[in-house]
Order: structure tokens, then C-alpha cells, then sequence
């Protein structure tokens, strides 16, 4: 009888600890990853406008699938922004990730960027499997780099369209418009329109009562009517 109690006892934990590991396996397979980008002399806003919209968002059940992480152009992961605003990024570009959305930021500079050879091969990679790209700024240069934009709307920043067009002639540049859309890419003039931006893209993951519900949380819709009122 004791055999049997013991036998019985066994059994349940074998079956507890094999649906705690499907469960958590399942759990670990839906998390969908936003990958944002990260190199020295990045704009700060292009990273912190959708840091700040997905760190909110994420903390809500329409949108807790996903969790947003920070992917260091170089093996270092301390990046410094143009500011001077220091951050450890989660992950480096040369880390095994499989991103769900691709954000890529700018810098006044994209020379080290667009000579990054790792870096244009990372973004090809991801844009080719990723549910959404997405740029702020000149960003918009790396995935042109890419070969990614050829033949599809996009902006840049606010008077560089023409910069954008005569480095990559196949690119549909898109001039004064603050987001463009073509299909799962978005593309932004960078700077505080990337807030827009990532409003814009959040309404594609969830909703656009979801993505108020966020900018109201965060009280963007207050400045938004403030400066439609002229402050």
C-alpha cells in the first residue's frame, strides 16, 4: 500500500513538473520582441519616445505579449547618445534574437552606421523576418542601405528627403509628411515625431482605442491639443 501512495505521489509530481514546463514554454514562445537599436551619437528622443510608448504599453494586458529590448550596435552594450544620455542595452547586435519589430534610430552622422558592415547585415536579417520595420529620422538610411525600402514609401528627416532620394534612388521618398506607412514599415522624421511614430505603430499592434488609452496615460494628448491651440 505504502508502494502505491509512493508510486501515486510520483506520478503527480512528474505530471506537475511536466505541465509547468509546457506551460512555461508556451508562455516563453508567445513573448514578442521589439528590438530597438542603439549606437554612440543616437538621437535621444528616437529611442526614448518608443521606449517611454512601449514601456507603458507593455505593462497592459492588450499589449503584455511583447516585451521591448535594446540592442547594441557593438560588442560594447554602454551606448552614449548624442545628448549624453548613457544606457546599457539588453542585448548586442551579434546575440541570437529573432525581433518581431525592428526599430532603427538616427544619428547626425550615420557615417560609422552605414560603414557598420555587422550592423547592415543584422538589420537585413531581421527586416526580412520581422512583422514591422520601423525608422526615426535618418535611420531611414540604414534600411535603405539594406536594399529593405527599395521601391517602397518612406521618409527621412524633416529636409533630408532629397538626401535620401539621391543616395537611393529605388526608395519612394515620401516628402513633408512626419509618418509614413507602406504596409508593415513605418517611417518617421524622427525627433518628438517620433512619439507619432510610435503611436502609429502601436495602433497596427493592437488597436487605435488602445494606442489613446497609452497616449492619454502618458498625457501626449494633452500636448497634442496644446499645440493645436497655439500653446
Amino acid at each position: 500500500m505504502k508502494f502505491v501512495r509512493h508510486a501515486f505521489s510520483t506520478i503527480v509530481l512528474i505530471t506537475t513538473l511536466f505541465t509547468t514546463l509546457i506551460t512555461t514554454g508556451i508562455t516563453h514562445a508567445a513573448q514578442s520582441t521589439i528590438g530597438i537599436l542603439v549606437y554612440d551619437g543616437f538621437l535621444t528622443s528616437d529611442v526614448t519616445a518608443p521606449i517611454e510608448v512601449f514601456g507603458a504599453a507593455t505593462q497592459q494586458s492588450e499589449l503584455s505579449s511583447y516585451q521591448v529590448v535594446l540592442i547594441s550596435a557593438a560588442q560594447n552594450k554602454t551606448v552614449v547618445s548624442e545628448e549624453g544620455l548613457k544606457i546599457i542595452a539588453d542585448k548586442t547586435i551579434f546575440d541570437p534574437l529573432k525581433l518581431d519589430v525592428l526599430l532603427v534610430p538616427s544619428a547626425y552622422d550615420m557615417t560609422d552606421a552605414l560603414n557598420n558592415q555587422a550592423l547592415v547585415a543584422f538589420i537585413k536579417q531581421q527586416s526580412q523576418t520581422a512583422s514591422w520595420v520601423a525608422s526615426n529620422c535618418s535611420g531611414a538610411f540604414l534600411l535603405a542601405e539594406t536594399g529593405f525600402l527599395d521601391g517602397k514609401k518612406a521618409t527621412t528627416w524633416a529636409g533630408g528627403e532629397a538626401e535620401l532620394l539621391k543616395a537611393y534612388p529605388k526608395v519612394d521618398v515620401q516628402f513633408d509628411q512626419n509618418v509614413v506607412i507602406d504596409g508593415s514599415l513605418i517611417t518617421s522624421n524622427g525627433g518628438p515625431v517620433s512619439y507619432q511614430a510610435a503611436f502609429e505603430l502601436l495602433t497596427q499592434l493592437s488597436s487605435k482605442k488602445f494606442s489613446d488609452k497609452i497616449a492619454q496615460s502618458l498625457q501626449f494628448d494633452r500636448l497634442h491639443r496644446a499645440f493645436r491651440s497655439g500653446l
